[in-house]
């Protein structure tokens, strides 16, 4: 569980985002794309989970990408190459569906960007035509643009404030290129105000829509059930039942609500001890 390589993404006005390569050889022969690890950085730090980015089977490492919004991931920023991590268990999660589906558009909002990469790497690899559309806050913050051109047939950057490609949101280049033709599936990662719009966005054009939930773990298994998301009336597991689930039948009120349940005590444990 060493730390391999570190570097920085992005760092605008202390937000950064941090790739960090790790030894982790059984994890590394395993992995599928969508699927992800739960890491403490020490052993009083608390789980979370992060995607697996990517993976190099010769040297037994994967790769993990994340932005600094909160304790303990300020805490694995202060670890260096050489360091250890405290525990890591992975991978988790079913593996993202892969197939020869037709086209596909993919969305990646911020750092959700990072969980979009496997999944269109494996779904480029399975014969798909790949539309890519990034969203970011501005130029500084966009990450793994090159790596996504490379695999994209077709590939659009939105910014909020229009420092970079276009001004506006992801949805909005979404409803335009559903507006204009057809496509057989759309995956969506990001913030989750911009995955509730994907799916409002493709249920209007009647376009199946996968999202990767990032709804609050403790556990991990599916033993604290911390992570329950409801999903056309179901109660759903994400860390063992998706992280992909249909964006259509998510209820995203309930989503949002939980995810903001402990945001409070998160700032102030920032405040008290970094």
């Amino acid at each position: 569980m060493k730390i391999l390589k570190k570097s920085i993404l992005a760092d605008v006005s202390g937000l950064r985002i941090v790739r960090i390569d790790i030894f982790a050889p059984e994890i590394a022969l395993k992995a599928q794309a969508g699927q992800f690890v739960v890491v403490m950085a020490d052993e009083k730090g608390e789980r979370i989970p992060l995607t697996i980015v990517d993976k190099d089977i010769n040297t037994g490492s994967i790769q993990l990408i994340y932005q600094e919004a909160g304790f303990t991931t300020q805490i694995l920023s202060r670890l260096k190459v050489g360091d250890s991590l405290y525990a890591l268990v992975g991978p988790l999660g079913h593996p993202t569906e892969i197939k020869n589906y037709g086209k596909i558009i993919l969305v990646g909002g911020g750092v959700g960007i990072a969980e979009i990469l496997p999944v269109a790497r494996a779904l480029k690899q399975a014969g798909n035509q790949i539309t890519t559309i990034l969203g970011s806050r501005n130029k500084e913050l966009l990450i793994l643009e090159e790596e996504l051109k490379n695999i994209s047939d077709r590939i659009y950057i939105m910014t909020d404030d229009g420092s970079y490609g276009q001004k506006g949101f992801t949805t909005e280049m979404l409803k335009d290129l559903l507006s204009k033709d057809k496509y057989d599936l759309i995956y969506a990662v990001g913030p989750i105000p911009m995955m509730k719009m994907a799916a409002m966005v493709s249920k209007e054009y009647n376009t199946r829509t996968l999202v990767s939930l990032n709804a609050l773990m403790v556990d991990a298994t599916g033993m604290c059930g911390c992570c329950r998301v409801s999903v056309f009336g179901d109660v759903k597991f994400s860390c063992v039942d998706g992280p992909d689930f249909d964006a259509s039948g998510v209820d995203w009120d309930e989503l949002e609500k939980r995810n903001k349940v402990y945001s409070v005590q998160e700032k102030h444990i920032c405040k008290l001890k970094l």
